[in-house]
């Protein structure tokens, strides 16, 4: 699933995910199990982050490739945050090949409207917790909402200008393949998940 910062990825991943009885992957959440389960890769990622270093594709792609060979993956999954390079797309083929095709959802939401949505999030300031528009302390833990530093309009702007240099590439890598599709993200999230599941059934057909 692709998608710029505030497209609502994250959101659409676990749900698809959830309705349809596969895993969501997230290539932060397995670093850090890999890391917390102190795994020959966790070890080494661990390694490279304590000295300040970003995790290369190497160890995120040997990551990945670790979680997608696990039982509960067999009938699929739903990747979130993983390819980010060309590197790591050109990998995954090579990981999944011989299995279901992989179908690329890319959502697409003009800038504006990232920027609206992203400038006026909250969270919570306790547990993190991201609230809808309207509340005003966090339903999780009763903390206090606050908007993050990377959440002002000039920090999102500049967060979608990183993501058109060095992800949106990705969208054109796939963009010529029969299995990518694009959807309307600036819509209701219901509806949003709803074009999901067809551009998905479209590919591979029952929503699967």
């Amino acid at each position: 699933m692709l998608g710029p910062p505030g497209a609502g990825k994250g959101t659409q991943a676990t749900r698809f995910a959830r309705e349809h009885h596969v895993p969501k992957i997230s290539t932060g959440d397995i670093l850090r199990e890999a890391v917390q389960a102190g795994t020959p890769l966790g070890r080494l990622a661990r390694t490279v982050i304590d000295a300040g270093r970003l995790v290369g594709d190497e160890i995120v792609i040997g990551i990945v490739a670790d979680r997608i060979q696990r039982e509960d993956a067999s009938d699929g999954f739903v990747l979130d945050g993983f390819p980010r390079t060309i590197g790591q797309a050109a990998a995954l083929d090579e990981l999944i090949d011989g299995r279901s095709p992989l179908v690329v959802v890319d959502i697409e939401v003009p800038e504006d409207a990232l920027v609206a949505r992203l400038s006026g999030r909250r969270v919570c300031g306790n547990c993190g917790w991201t609230a809808p528009p309207g509340m005003n302390v966090c339903a999780r833990c009763g903390g206090p909402l606050v908007v993050r530093r990377d959440d002002s309009p000039d920090v999102v702007r500049e967060r979608l200008r990183v993501y058109a240099r060095d992800t949106h590439p990705l969208v054109e890598f796939y963009r010529r393949r029969p299995s990518f599709r694009s959807v309307d993200g600036d819509q209701a999230q219901d509806a949003v998940a709803a074009d999901i599941a067809a551009a998905v059934a479209s590919v591979v057909g029952g929503g699967r």
